[in-house]
Formats: structure tokens, sequence, C-alpha cells
């Protein structure tokens, strides 16, 4: 049964969309939320469409179904600011991605955290870096679709506190709290599909773009991933590599970086809108 894991935190007139991951929660992004709360940000940390439920329910949704969830999450905090920022971890910043090609008209910025093309990180089997492209033919004729991916130590988390925390939470069964244990088959090649059409959507994002990923990212390597966002849209970016860290930036050692380079990059962001509308009204 899926349960609601979103949260909103009232600020100023600047709102902040988070967006989890794969099989994740928006609990993934609370650390980030509070920060960016204190700072004076609108936060709202939705939840994607079939999350926060068992594998059955994320197998009956499609990345389509993902997307739509963002883009009304998107709609609803616009009602209650005049600009907004999307940041997402992991898939959830290949959906930030999508969003800001889509609606170049009210997303200013995004907060690429930790984007994932392609599972090639140094913690991943040699079959799973070379063979998930595979996933969308199994999708498609129905082969291996009760199969999943179990995750192994270190679970993104270079901070051993946490990945115990984190362990312990994904082995009680309450997805809420820190997702699911495995990654199904049947997810996994949506997000391949969305991973695909996002990097050829890449031209298409018009909005300044805060970069941050780990030089050490067990998931996904730097270079194959962050590294394609840098060279493909067509927005200033600003490209933060952390040296501390794993996979899972918004919770992990260096989460207080992630929080500072997004309010400076955010702020710095609204301040220009702020100046070309004085200029404007002299």
């Amino acid at each position: 049964m899926i349960q609601n894991a979103e949260f909103i935190l009232p600020g100023n007139r600047t709102g902040v969309l988070l967006i989890h991951g794969l099989t994740g929660t928006p609990n993934e992004m609370r650390i980030v939320g509070r920060g960016l709360n204190r700072a004076g940000f609108t936060v709202y940390a939705m939840q994607l469409a079939g999350h926060c439920g068992d594998e059955a329910d994320l197998n009956k949704t499609t990345w389509q179904d993902w997307y739509k969830s963002v883009e009304e999450a998107a709609f609803k905090l616009q009602e209650q600011v005049d600009h907004i920022f999307v940041a997402g971890l992991s898939m959830g910043a290949l959906l930030s991605l999508k969003l800001a090609a889509e609606h170049p008209e009210f997303v200013k910025g995004v907060g690429v955290y930790g984007v994932t093309f392609n599972y090639d990180g140094w913690s991943m089997p040699l079959w799973a870096k070379h063979f998930f492209f595979l996933l969308t033919w199994l999708k498609r004729f129905n082969l291996f679709q009760k199969t999943s991916f179990l995750e192994q130590p270190p679970y993104g988390l270079k901070d051993e506190r946490i990945r115990a925390t984190v362990a312990e939470s994904m082995a009680s069964g309450d997805s809420t709290q820190a997702g699911l244990a495995g990654n199904p088959f049947p997810a996994l090649a949506e997000m391949q599909k969305l991973a695909a059409i996002v990097r050829k959507e890449l031209p298409k994002v018009h909005s300044p773009c805060l970069i941050l990923h780990s030089s050490h990212d067990d998931i996904a390597d730097i270079n194959t991933n962050a590294k394609v966002v840098e060279s493909n849209v067509s927005a200033p970016t600003k490209f933060v590599p952390l040296d501390d860290s794993y996979h899972m930036i918004t919770i992990d050692r260096q989460r207080r970086q992630v929080i500072e380079e997004s309010i400076d990059f955010f702020e710095k962001i609204v301040a220009s809108y702020a100046l070309d509308s004085n200029r404007q009204q002299r």
C-alpha cells in the first residue's frame, strides 16, 4: 500500500521542488529541504508516482507516470510562489532536467544532484554496467519481470553511521523511510527509457544548472553522467565535484555543502531577476 511521504515547508515567494530517486522516498531530500527552508525558500519535496509502497506498486507505473507527478507537483508549487527552482537526486535529477527542458517559462534553475544516465559506478557489478541496456528488451518481451537488482553496501553512502541507519530502514520494510531494498527490473527498464529521452533533450535546457556529483560515486560515474549534462545543456552551469561522498550526496558526508552551494546558486539567480525588474521600472 502506497503511503504519502511528501512534505511542504512554507517560506518566501521563491520555491524549490525536490525530487527523490528511483525506489527512493522524499525523506532522502529532507535534510536539503530543511536547509533550503532555513534560508527562506518554500520547499516542496514531492513523491513520485508508484513510490513509497511495495515493488508491485512501483511496477504498475511508467516513466510517464513519474514525470506527470513531477509536473503536477510543479504546478501545485507554482500557485504559492513567484519563482520555481527544481532539484533532484539520481533519477530525480533526470526528471528535474526534463521539467526544465519542457517548462523553461517557469523553471529558473536546476539542482542536478548525482544525475544517473548510466549505472556504471565503481560498486556496480560488471554485468550491470554492460547489460542494463537490455532491460528495456526484457520488459518488451515480458522476461524476468519479477526479478530485482538488490542494493548492496555501501548503498551510495560513505558515512558508515548513516549507511547503517539506511540499511536498517530498508530491512524494516517501511519504504517511506529509506525506499525499497531492491530495484525491480521493470522499473529499471523505465528509467533506462527516461534516461535516453532526457539525454536527447539536454540541449533544450536553458535554465542555469548547478551540477553536484561525487568524484567517487559508487553508482554513477561522474565522467559519464554529470559531465554529460555539463557538456550538452544550453545554459550556464556550475560544476562542483564532491570528494568525500558517494552517490547519495543529499544525506552523505557533504550534505551541508550541497545545501550551501544550492542556496548560493538559487539566491544569485533570484537576485539577478530582481535587478532586471528594477532596471525595467526605471
